[in-house]
């Protein structure tokens, strides 16, 4: 008989082990560096104000993050960068270590050999969750970082050189960033402070810093002018060099911490998070609040290719939103005014066009207190700038995108009964969409739709209010608000009425009520269009919240099945000038553009699952691979991501707001979720194989489920969910 005491020692074994998995070592950040992928190339922790990284001296489209692949320059590490956006901005505070005679001047691509700027290799450069080093070959410099949430740590190793030098360039921002104002101050011997204020995609940005150096320096002030191209002129803009003597391989290290209040805010924040000098220990800990956030998640698969995809999957889903509040709590408010935090962690970063599809939904899942404090965010926002926001960023509304998609991440979270958020608040906030003229939403309001030769990307943006409307009107259903639940669910209908039953497309329609002259669904522009980003191919399916009524629209299940199966099997041939955002194409299905994301489910709702599964299969396969152009698309704060990690477990959010997640072709053989409120989830598919990947049965607990989806609430109660795998439709 084995005693109680051999158990108890063999479970916390298990214990140990399970809670050792190194689970970073799976992540590479280098996938979707090159490409279109954007992603952000450096060290962080888990949704930290700091993403500390290398940035290149290129700009434009595809350096978005300030890195890509592509690229063989380095002109610094600067603290702050977006993930996997189209639109560029941040960079902001850049540091660089150099020897020699000092410059303030970063270089130009015609000589090298002149400025600040450095060439390395990728073969001397390392990325991990939390870490990022490279050789920088000019002057023989290893570069390596780590990071807590507010402080980017630096250690540089240096040669032996009576000129070692650490340049700080405040006129450096990513692609649309420029500076407004500028200061640098020393402080003492191994402490400076200062601020940059800029424009780019947020208008108003203002960040300030404090830093601590492990050496003394002398330091040197230099104010330039600094051409901005964007405005067409120059303004003057403080630097430094900060200069010191290196033994050969001696280590120089720095710790930057930022804030977006104050530079004694910046100088509390470093004595909170990161009083000691200890890189290694800093690392680690780093390290160790990636493994705490990917073990949420615990996968088997055979297949390493799948396993690496998932977790660096996974991982892009834990960098933004990111913190926007200082360790006592304040905040820079939407209106440019200083508060302190009450009951809500504020954060930043919210890509709503692409999150509140997958993202979101995936979130309430494993990390329901994160989102409560984004759905707080997002309220106070609104309360703060008169409207609710639709892409926000550092403080700023950039209104970039189409639709007012904080309505639906508010709702689904009220509608999940997510602790600490305010229903009748939320309520209150979100009801105010209705009376919005702006962005064509009066002539929603007025006549149902708005008119194409009235206003730019008339159908894409009647589409995505439709689907607001739809979130409105199931919390006012849930609030007992009988008169605005009517109201609502008669305008999230609106869809309706761009779609030409007569060509089977959602269609531009004009003031007088007729069509658009002369209709090829899939011509496509990047700016003056009916589409934005997209296609009439592409736009014709964005109905998730009433599938049952767009089937209704095309006449039978049938009708629809061909419609969609030629969405996939046509031309994937596009004009001259159509939007760049339209990738990953299968037919004219472009997975690397957030309208299509929810489209290959579709047929879950005529009874032809096995199309779903063949389609799944096939994106996970293509769309997605371990190497640097492995994206297909932007990755998008995570949503490009967030698909695919809910795809491989085999559920996924359909409709971003009612809760269900509908059943698609799992490809890991065993999935753990580890829920806050304690409970496991466990999802299993048996017989799974890359030939098995027709759905023949499921089970939840043991019973068998005749339905398309399981439900959010069902997934909250723990237990276990079944999926038998076959090679059979």
């Amino acid at each position: 008989m084995i005693s109680k005491t051999k158990i108890l020692t063999v479970i916390l074994l298990i214990t140990c082990h399970l809670q050792a998995v190194d689970f970073t070592r799976y992540v590479d950040p280098m996938i979707g560096s090159d490409y279109h992928g954007n992603v952000f190339v450096g060290a962080s922790v888990p949704f930290g104000m700091v993403q500390l990284g290398p940035t290149n001296m290129s700009k434009g489209w595809h350096w978005c993050s300030g890195y890509h692949y592509s690229d063989s320059t380095i002109i610094g590490f600067a603290h702050t960068h977006l993930n996997g956006t189209g639109i560029g901005d941040l960079g902001d505070i850049l540091f660089m270590p150099t020897t020699g005679t000092p410059t303030t001047f970063k270089g130009t691509f015609d000589d090298l050999s002149k400025g600040y700027v450095s060439i390395f290799s990728h073969s001397n450069e390392k990325v991990q969750p939390g870490y990022y080093s490279v050789l920088l070959q000019k002057y023989g410099i290893k570069a390596e970082l780590t990071a807590t949430s507010r402080v980017g740590y630096h250690r540089y190793t240096f040669p032996e050189s009576v000129e070692s030098n650490i340049i700080i360039d405040l006129g450096e921002g990513i692609d649309w960033d420029e500076p407004t104002e500028t200061m640098l101050k020393q402080i003492d011997a191994r402490t400076i402070e200062g601020y940059r204020y800029s424009r780019g995609w947020a208008k108003n940005q203002k960040i300030y810093f404090t830093a601590v150096f492990s050496k003394d320096m002398n330091f040197t002030k230099v104010v330039e002018p600094v051409f901005r191209p964007r405005s067409n002129d120059s303004i003057d803009v403080q630097k430094a060099v900060l200069s010191f003597e290196t033994k050969k391989n001696e280590a120089v290290e720095v710790k930057v911490a930022i804030s977006y209040v104050s530079c004694k805010n910046a100088a509390n924040n470093l004595i909170a998070e990161l009083p000691n000098w200890n890189f290694k220990e800093t690392l680690a800990q780093a390290q160790a609040k990636w493994n705490t956030e990917l073990s949420k998640i615990r996968i088997k698969t055979n297949d390493e290719k799948v396993r690496t995809m998932f977790y660096t999957s996974l991982f892009r889903t834990m960098i933004s939103p990111s913190d926007f509040c200082d360790v006592n709590g304040d905040y820079r408010g939407a209106d440019g005014k200083v508060y302190k935090a009450n009951g809500f962690v504020p954060h930043t970063i919210f890509s709503l066009w692409d999150t509140y599809r997958t993202f979101h939904p995936l979130q309430t899942i494993i990390n329901q207190k994160r989102t409560a404090d984004w759905v707080n965010s997002l309220l106070d926002i609104t309360e703060k700038q008169g409207s609710l926001p639709i892409w926000h960023l550092v403080g700023n509304e950039t209104g970039t995108m189409v639709g007012v998609h904080s309505i639906p991440v508010i709702v689904d979270a009220v509608l999940k009964n997510i602790e600490n958020i305010d229903a009748e608040r939320a309520y209150n906030l979100v009801r105010g969409f209705e009376q919005r003229n702006d962005r064509g939403l009066k002539f929603v309001r007025e006549q149902g739709w708005i008119p194409a030769d009235k206003e730019n990307w008339s159908v894409s943006k009647g589409l995505e209010y439709a689907i607001d409307d739809y979130a409105i009107a199931l919390l006012a259903k849930h609030l007992g608000k009988e008169d605005d639940y009517q109201l609502f669910s008669k305008r999230a209908k609106y869809y309706a009425n761009y779609f030409d039953k007569e060509l089977g497309f959602m269609r531009g329609k004009l003031a007088d009520g007729t069509f658009r002259k002369g209709y090829n669904p899939a011509f496509s522009l990047h700016e003056e269009a009916d589409y934005v980003e997209g296609n009439g191919w592409q736009y014709t399916f964005l109905v998730p919240h009433d599938v049952e009524g767009l089937i209704e629209l095309f006449g039978s299940k049938q009708k629809f099945t061909d419609k969609l199966d030629s969405l996939f099997t046509v031309s994937s041939v596009l004009n001259e000038g159509a939007s760049i955002d339209i990738s990953g194409l299968i037919g004219q299905y472009a997975h690397g553009n957030e309208p299509s994301h929810s489209t290959i489910y579709l047929y879950q709702y005529v009874d032809r699952a096995d199309k779903t599964a063949e389609r799944v299969r096939q994106v996970l396969e293509e769309m997605y691979k371990p190497t640097p152009a492995g994206l297909c698309g932007n990755d998008d704060c995570g949503q490009m991501s967030a698909w695919y990690v809910m795809s491989a477990l085999g559920i996924y959010p359909m409709n971003p707001v009612n809760g269900e997640y509908v059943f698609g072709s799992p490809i890991v053989h065993n999935a753990v979720i580890q829920l806050e409120n304690g409970n496991k989830f466990i999802i299993e598919a048996k017989n799974n194989s890359e030939k098995n990947k027709y759905i023949q049965s499921v089970k939840i607990n043991g019973k068998m489920v005749y339905g398309k989806a399981i439900s959010f609430n069902q997934l909250m109660n723990g237990g276990k969910l079944e999926f038998r795998m076959s090679d059979k439709k």
